[in-house]
C-alpha cells in the first residue's frame, strides 16, 4: 500500500448525516472527501424487472452491489440503502421534524436528550430549504383522487371524534418535485435544471408519476433524494465525492488526525460473483462518520482497539423508531355490508401522502393517556406490480377457477353448436381480483423505548439484543388504533405476518449506537457529535440519537448534521465564536 494521500476533512457515507457535512465544509471551503460505499443511481437505472430486483442488494462477498442493505437479528429485520445519497434513495420522502416535547430531558427508561427542539429550529429550517418539496397537493388535480390519502383522513376525523385525545391528520411536507415553478400541476413534465449548476447525474429529472414505487428508487428524478440536493452542492463546491469504496479501518495518526483504510470495488455487472477489490489508505485532519446507525456503530466496534477510549456506552440505546406495519384489508364503504370492496388505489401516489398523530403524555393539553408513547400511523402505498403478487394469495381460489374454465370448455365442445365466445369465462377466471386494490397499508412509527445493544459476536459479527418486551404496551396503542382504522374502512386488520407469527418486526429506522450524551458515561458523542476523547472525530448519523425520534428520523438526522457543521465552519474553519 503506498503512502496516504492527506486530506483536511474525510466523510463516511452519502446520506442525511454526511450529505449535509459535506455540502457545507466544501461551501466553506475546505478540502472534502466523501467515501460512500455503493454506487451512483441516476434516472432510469432502479431495476424493475424480477432478475433486476433479485440482484439489487448489498453483499459484495456474494457479488452483489445493489441498493438494498438487509440485516436480521434475532428479533428484527432492519433495511437501509446503500448507494450515493444514502437512505434517501429508498425513504417514502417524509420530511417532518421531531415535536417539540418529545426532546424528553429524562424518560422513565433512563435516558435523555442533550438538546432541545429550540437548539435544532433553525438548522431544520436550512435542511428543508436544501432539500426542497411540498406538503402533497391533495387539493388540486390530479392529485385530488388519491383515494388512500381521502380514506386514511376520514378515518383519523372519525376517530378524532370518538374520543378524548387530540388525535390529528395531516399532510406532511414531502421531498418531491410536483410542479415546476410557475406551471400547472401535471405529472411527468421536465424538472428545470439550472444550466450553470447541474445535478450530478446530468440526465433529466420529471415530476412525480404517482407510482408508488418510493422505496425502490424513484426513475423519474422527483425524489428530490440527496444527489440531487446536498451532494450537487457539495460537488460544485469542491468536494470530491468517490463511490465503491467501502470503509474498513480507522486509527489514529501518531502525527495527529486519522489513518482511514476502505476497499475499493471494481463490480462487473456481467459477472455475478465476488469481483476484485484494492486497498487504499488517506489521511484526514478531520473524520466525520456518517455510514447509518448500522455502518458506523459496526465500525466503530470493530475498530475500539484502535481508538482507545471509546466511551462504554458505545452500542447501546437502540431502538427501530417503534417501526410497525399493518394493513386494512378489504374495505368497504362505511356501513355497505355486502356491498363490493372499496377501492383505495395504493399504487397511486407517493407510497406515503398523509398521516394521524396520537398524543404523547408529554404534550400538554392534548388528552393522552397518562404514560403513553406518542405515535405517528402513515398510508403506505406500494408498485402496481406488487398487487399481482399480493393477488396470488388467493392461489387456490384462482385453481379452483381454472378448473371450472377447464370443465365448461370441455362441456362446451361437446355441444353440437358450441359458442365460441370466451370472454366471459375468462374474466372469470381472473375473478374480481379486489384483494389489493381494497388494501391500506399503515406505516407506524413512535416512541419506542431504546434499550437494544449493538456488539460484536463470534467472527466479528454484527449482533442486536433487542425485543419488543419493554415496548409492549407502545406497540399494542399502536396495533389498537390500527385495528380501530381497519373497522372504521369497513376492513380487516392484518399485522405484519412476522410479528403476528414471532414477534418479530421490520424497521426502516434503525436509530442509535453512538447515543449523545453530557459525557462519555452518558454517550459515545456530545450534542455536536464530537466524540469524547477523540478531537477532531465526528459522528454525524442517525447512531448519535439517544432515543426515538418518533417522527421519520431523516429530517432531524439533517438538522442535527447542519448543527453539527455549523459550529465547524464558525469554530474551526472560519475561528470565530
Amino acid at each position: 500500500m503506498s503512502a496516504p494521500e492527506t486530506v483536511d476533512t474525510v466523510v463516511v457515507g452519502s446520506g442525511f448525516g454526511g450529505a449535509p457535512v459535506a455540502c457545507r465544509l466544501a461551501e466553506a471551503g475546505v478540502q472534502v472527501r466523501v467515501l460512500e460505499r455503493g454506487r451512483p443511481w441516476p434516472p432510469g437505472s432502479f431495476p424493475r424487472s424480477p432478475a433486476g430486483v433479485g440482484r439489487n442488494f448489498w453483499d459484495p462477498a456474494e457479488g452483489l452491489y445493489g441498493l438494498f442493505d438487509t440485516w436480521s437479528f434475532r428479533h428484527l429485520e432492519a433495511v437501509v440503502s446503500s448507494g450515493l445519497g444514502g437512505g434517501s434513495l429508498i425513504y417514502a420522502n417524509v420530511l417532518l421534524r421531531k415535536d417539540r416535547h418529545w426532546f424528553v430531558e429524562l424518560d422513565p427508561a433512563g435516558y435523555r436528550w442533550p438538546l432541545g427542539y429550540d437548539d435544532l429550529a433553525p438548522f431544520y429550517e436550512r435542511a428543508e430549504d436544501a432539500i426542497g418539496g411540498a406538503r402533497y397537493p391533495l387539493h388540486r388535480e390530479p392529485y385530488a383522487s388519491t383515494p388512500k390519502t381521502i380514506a386514511l383522513k376520514e378515518a383519523g376525523e372519525r376517530l378524532a371524534a370518538t374520543g378524548t385525545q387530540d388525535i390529528r391528520w395531516d399532510l406532511p411536507r414531502l421531498a418531491i418535485s410536483f410542479t415546476p415553478e410557475g406551471q400547472d400541476p401535471a405529472l411527468g413534465v421536465q424538472i428545470p435544471e439550472p444550466a450553470d449548476r447541474p445535478h450530478l447525474h446530468g440526465l433529466p429529472r420529471h415530476t412525480c408519476r404517482l407510482v408508488g414505487e418510493c422505496d425502490l428508487g424513484c426513475n423519474f428524478g422527483a425524489k428530490n433524494s440527496l444527489d440531487y440536493t446536498y451532494l450537487t452542492a457539495a460537488h460544485h463546491a469542491g468536494a470530491r465525492i468517490e463511490t465503491l469504496c467501502e470503509v474498513r479501518r480507522i486509527s489514529l495518526d501518531p502525527g495527529g488526525g486519522y489513518l482511514v483504510e476502505y476497499d475499493r470495488h471494481d463490480p462487473d455487472a456481467d459477472r455475478p460473483v465476488p469481483q476484485r477489490r484494492t486497498r487504499h489508505q488517506i489521511h484526514a485532519r478531520r473524520l466525520v462518520l456518517a455510514a447509518g446507525t448500522l455502518g458506523t456503530t459496526y465500525l466503530l466496534l470493530r475498530n475500539r482497539a484502535a481508538l482507545a477510549g471509546l466511551s462504554p456506552v458505545l452500542g447501546s440505546r437502540f431502538c427501530g423508531n417503534g417501526d410497525f406495519l399493518a394493513f386494512a384489508r378489504e374495505c368497504r364503504p362505511t356501513g355497505a355490508v355486502g356491498q363490493r370492496p372499496r377501492s383505495l388505489a395504493p399504487s397511486r401516489g407517493p407510497v406515503i401522502t398523509s398521516y394521524i398523530r396520537l398524543p404523547d403524555a408529554l404534550d400538554p393539553n392534548e388528552g393522552a393517556p397518562p404514560g403513553a408513547r406518542g405515535l405517528y400511523i402513515e398510508d403506505a402505498g406500494w408498485p402496481d406490480f406488487a398487487n399481482w403478487l399480493a393477488q396470488g394469495v388467493e392461489t387456490p381460489k384462482l385453481l379452483w377457477r381454472a378448473l371450472s374454465l377447464v370443465r365448461s370448455t370441455v362441456r362446451r365442445h361437446l355441444e353440437a353448436d358450441p359458442d365460441s365466445d370466451v370472454d366471459a369465462e375468462i374474466s372469470e377466471l381472473l375473478g374480481p381480483a379486489t384483494l389489493p386494490d381494497a388494501t391500506l397499508g399503515m406505516l407506524g412509527m413512535g416512541r419506542d423505548i431504546p434499550d437494544g445493544r449493538m456488539r460484536l459476536r463470534g467472527r466479528g459479527r454484527l449482533d442486536v439484543d433487542w425485543s419488543e418486551r419493554t415496548s409492549r404496551e407502545y406497540f399494542a396503542r399502536m396495533s389498537s388504533t390500527m385495528r380501530r382504522i381497519a373497522e372504521d374502512l369497513g376492513g380487516t386488520y392484518m399485522q405484519a405476518p412476522g410479528y403476528t407469527w414471532g414477534r418479530r418486526l421490520i424497521t426502516v429506522h434503525p436509530l442509535g449506537g453512538c447515543p449523545m450524551g453530557r459525557d462519555a458515561r452518558e454517550g459515545v458523542v456530545d450534542d455536536y457529535g464530537r466524540v469524547f476523547g477523540h478531537p477532531d472525530l465526528y459522528v454525524c448519523d442517525g447512531s448519535v440519537m439517544p432515543g426515538p425520534v418518533g417522527a421519520n428520523p431523516a429530517l432531524t438526522i439533517a438538522a442535527f448534521a447542519e448543527r453539527c457543521v455549523d459550529r465547524i465552519v464558525r469554530e474551526e474553519v472560519q475561528g470565530g465564536g
